[in-house]
C-alpha cells in the first residue's frame, strides 16, 4: 500500500493571502516554504473548512472550477485562476477506500474548488501541474467520525498523494476584528499550544491521543478559538490518516493571531 504525506495548513482570511496583505506574509511565506521542504506530490487530495455534506461528499470533474465563496473584497479576488485537473480515477479510489471502512460516500461532477483549495495551493503549488480533488467535511462535525474519515482516506493505494487539511487552528470571526489584548493572546496562545503538545508529543499513547482530540472542547480556550469547529475538523482528518504524532510543526501570525501548520511525512500509519 502506498504511503502518503499528510499536511495541515491554516490557510487565513478569504483571498487575502494572494492580495498581498500586510497580516498575510508569515503564512505566505510558511505555504511557499513548506512545498519546498516536502516532496513534490503527483496528485493532492484537499479537504476544505469550507465543504461540508451530509455524507462524504468526493469531486469527480476533469476540470473542476473554482468558487469565490467569499464576499467583499476587491474584484481582482473573483478573478484569480487555478486551472489544476481533476483526476476523477483517484475520486473512484477515494469512494472505494471509504466503502470498505463503511464511511458513506458520494460523488459529485458539479463541484468547484472553494478557497480553502484554491488558496494555499496557489501559494504552494503556483503551476497548477499537480490534479487535485477535494473531500468534504460532515455537516454533523462530529469529531470521532472525521477521525475515522482520515483513517479510510489512509487506505487509497496511490502513489504520490498528499492529503492536504487545509482550515485554520484559530477561527473565531469576532476576534480578528476586536482590539488585540494581552488577554486574547494568552487565550490563542492557550489553545495553539494545547493542540501543539497534543499533536506532536511522541511519548502519548495513541488512544489517548484521540481521545483529547475527540473531546477537544474540553481543552483551554477551545470555545474562544473556535466557536464553530468546521476550520479545526481538517486537521483531525489529517491525525486520523496517520494515527501518530506529526512530524513537523511551524506556526505564524495571521490576521493578528497565531495559528498552526501540521506536516507528517511518509511513514506508515499507527494502527
Amino acid at each position: 500500500m502506498a504511503q502518503h504525506q499528510v499536511l495541515f495548513v491554516s490557510h487565513g482570511g478569504g483571498p487575502l493571502p494572494l492580495l498581498g496583505d500586510a497580516q498575510h506574509e508569515e503564512l505566505v511565506a510558511q505555504l511557499q516554504g513548506i512545498s519546498e521542504q516536502i516532496e513534490k506530490p503527483q496528485a493532492i487530495l484537499v479537504i476544505s473548512a469550507h465543504w461540508e455534506a451530509e455524507t462524504a461528499t468526493v469531486t469527480s470533474a476533469d476540470n473542476p472550477g473554482l468558487l469565490y465563496d467569499y464576499y467583499g473584497f476587491p474584484s481582482e479576488s473573483y478573478e484569480i485562476e487555478y486551472p489544476a485537473k481533476g483526476h476523477p480515477a483517484l475520486a473512484q479510489q477515494v469512494l472505494t477506500a471509504l466503502a470498505q471502512h463503511d464511511v458513506a460516500a458520494t460523488a459529485d461532477d458539479q463541484r468547484s474548488f472553494d478557497h480553502g483549495v484554491f488558496v494555499p495551493l496557489k501559494l504552494m503549488y503556483p503551476a497548477a501541474d499537480i490534479p487535485v480533488i477535494q473531500v468534504s467535511l460532515l455537516h454533523n462535525l462530529d469529531p470521532q467520525q472525521h477521525i475515522a474519515l482520515g483513517r479510510a482516506l489512509a487506505a487509497i493505494d496511490h502513489e504520490g498523494l498528499l492529503i492536504l487539511g487545509s482550515g485554520f487552528s484559530f477561527h473565531n470571526m469576532k476576534a480578528f476584528f476586536a482590539p488585540h489584548t494581552a488577554e486574547t493572546e494568552k487565550r490563542n496562545l492557550a489553545f495553539e499550544n494545547w493542540l501543539k503538545d497534543t499533536l506532536t508529543r511522541t511519548d502519548l499513547d495513541e488512544a489517548e491521543r484521540k481521545q483529547s482530540l475527540i473531546n477537544w472542547a474540553e481543552a483551554p480556550e477551545a470555545r474562544f478559538c473556535h466557536p464553530r469547529e468546521e476550520h479545526l475538523l481538517p486537521l483531525f482528518v489529517c491525525y486520523g490518516a496517520t494515527g501518530r504524532a506529526a512530524d513537523f510543526y511551524s506556526m505564524a501570525r495571521t490576521l493578528g493571531r497565531t495559528a498552526g501548520l501540521f506536516y507528517w511525512s511518509k511513514l506508515s500509519r499507527t494502527s
